[in-house]
């Protein structure tokens, strides 16, 4: 599947491309990478106002938070019966219980006496009572206590029921949907879950969950992860090892609700690729950790192939995982997948995850989140959820140990985006303007956005 945008006489888009790495790969590699789907999506300016405008948050609140799947948790974070978590987004807020062993539900986090949050913070319990009088419930919804019955004789048992929001499952996670007549997740997903069907995302443990609120708008943190045209400019020390101009985006036909990009790792960009050695890009990479000081680049072999290598052993080694079943690219490339409106997944091995949400009402903050969601073996047992850590705005993304090399990055970003914001809010011009190509995934994002708010 393919369709090629119009570019400017003479204009050529630097290699070598994706496919044409996958094509030396030196395993076989997964039929759903070698798919492209290239989209000519326009070149119109995008207004700015979308980004700022308290009114048009209101509304991306009512028409999408309000009507789209969205990832409340992890199903490994309710392992018990009793196990809830809160999940909020703009004014509303759910509590995510297991109610049975085979069973999840989401409730609306609001006692039907006074309207009191019942939850505040994850937590466990056989029951959800009010805080403030005492009115309780049972985990499957139905009012287990009324403090002083006589006061309300014209409350009805089944009338008192908390109400539920939709709740599914795929890939481990578990998906609230907070309007009763949405259609089933099955379908809002698309084709995507054919895509992880070599890489089960089920079959994966959280280890690390961090999140910190952000002063820019949530497409801004959204946008600013589903292109890698930045790399040079706010991760150069990335760019001996790591495409980032030849990187791949796909706008798949028919396909609504999700995109993809891939990235190579192991080889130089093309800014930088004639005058880089093999032995500069695999340099590079073991300054972010990803393979043993000192380690040299044979005769005849490429850093990508070492770097591969050495990931390979570490996957065995620490989390016994079997890498010679996956191809260079599973082992090594950014392969992201962008779930509208708020959710990126990464495929192969990467154990990357990233979640946005708006802060309330406030169109220039945002709540994000990583997850590191590491593949366990089928036999292996699953080691508890971690916990959610939130940082204080002086607390930088490197201060987490478990998350490793992805710390300091996420730092660089997160530096930029209330930069961008600020940015946004100053600007006389009425409207941003992305490139065709490498940012065709954010104008993608941004028609289906449209779309909701028309209906």
């Amino acid at each position: 599947m393919s369709s090629a945008t119009t570019r400017a006489p003479g204009a050529a888009r630097p290699g070598p491309s994706v496919q044409e790495v996958l094509a030396t790969d030196r395993f076989e590699v997964p039929a759903v990478l070698r798919e492209t789907a290239e989209a000519a999506l326009g070149d119109e300016d995008l207004p700015i106002e979308a980004y700022t405008s308290p009114e048009i948050h209101r509304l991306e609140v009512e028409k999408v938070w309000r009507r789209t799947w969205q990832v409340a948790c992890r199903e490994e974070d309710l392992p018990r019966v009793g196990d809830r978590v809160v999940y909020d987004v703009g004014d509303d807020s759910l509590v995510v219980v297991r109610s049975a062993p085979e069973r999840i539900r989401a409730f609306h986090n609001a006692c039907l006496h006074r309207g009191t949050r019942l939850c505040d913070q994850d937590g466990t319990g056989g029951a959800l009572r009010c805080p403030y009088h005492g009115f309780t419930w049972r985990l499957d919804g139905t009012l287990a206590h009324v403090p002083a019955p006589w006061d309300f004789p014209q409350l009805r048992e089944q009338a008192f029921r908390l109400p539920e929001a939709q709740v599914a499952a795929w890939g481990g996670f578990v998906f609230v949907n907070l309007d009763p007549a949405a259609a089933p997740l099955s379908a809002y997903l698309e084709d995507l879950p054919r895509h992880f069907e070599r890489w089960p995302l089920e079959q994966r443990a959280k280890v690390a969950h961090v999140g910190k609120r952000i002063a820019c708008n949530w497409k801004v943190a959204v946008e600013a992860f589903i292109e890698v045209f930045h790399i040079s400019t706010v991760h150069p020390e990335s760019v001996t090892f790591f495409g980032d101009v030849n990187s791949q985006y796909d706008v798949f036909p028919g396909q609504r609700h999700w995109n993809r990009m891939i990235n190579c790792s192991g080889i130089a960009s093309p800014l930088v690729r004639a005058r880089t050695s093999e032995q500069d890009s695999l340099d590079a990479a073991i300054g972010f950790g990803m393979c043993a000081p000192g380690t040299k680049v044979p005769p005849g072999a490429t850093a990508r192939e070492v770097l591969a290598d050495s990931m390979r052993a570490t996957f065995a080694r620490n989390l016994g995982i079997d890498g010679s079943r996956y191809s260079d690219s599973e082992v090594l490339d950014v392969i992201e997948y962008f779930l509208f409106p708020n959710l990126t997944l990464f495929a192969g091995l990467s154990p990357l995850c990233y979640r946005v949400r708006p802060d309330g009402h406030d169109p220039n903050a945002c709540l994000f989140e990583v997850m590191l969601l590491v593949p366990i073996p089928e036999s292996a047992p699953r080691p508890p959820a971690a916990k959610a850590r939130w940082l204080r705005p002086e607390e930088p993304f490197s201060s987490v140990p478990e998350l490793g090399y992805f710390g300091q990055v996420l730092d660089q970003d997160e530096a930029l985006l209330p930069r961008v914001q600020r940015g946004l809010l100053a600007s006389r011009k009425p409207g941003v303007t992305l490139a065709r190509h490498q940012e065709s995934r954010i104008r993608h994002m941004r028609r289906t956005l449209a779309e909701y708010l028309a209906r």
